[in-house]
């Protein structure tokens, strides 16, 4: 599925600022994780809590273990850690997503 991809990092003024390190969901984040916000709508699509993503143009699975504000739609965000400067190199781009939904 083709997304739009911006990159966020763990600090208050891009999260809740009294907790920039915990996600929607109660993941505690650390730089160097492998992991993203998605927008509410992809959840319905089965990307829920702890589902592995891979991105298109990076390496490695990326886990799902935050969740977007409502107004965001077919939107992921890439956690960069603490680094500002690369999730401003990243920017905003279109990737393709890939994921396996949950049988149970």
């Amino acid at each position: 599925m083709e997304v739009t991809a911006t990159a966020y990092n763990s600090i208050a003024s891009q999260t809740h600022k009294n907790h920039p390190n915990i996600t929607a969901w109660g993941d505690k984040l650390k730089p160097g994780m492998k992991c993203i916000a998605v927008s509410r709508d992809l959840i319905a699509l089965g990307l829920t809590h702890n589902t592995k993503v891979k991105i298109e143009g990076l390496t490695g699975e990326y886990l799902v273990l935050d969740k977007m504000n409502n107004r965001w739609m077919k939107k992921i965000d890439i956690y960069m850690g603490d680094n500002r400067d690369s999730a401003i190199r990243w920017g905003k781009r279109k990737v393709t997503i890939t994921w396996e939904v949950d049988k149970e």
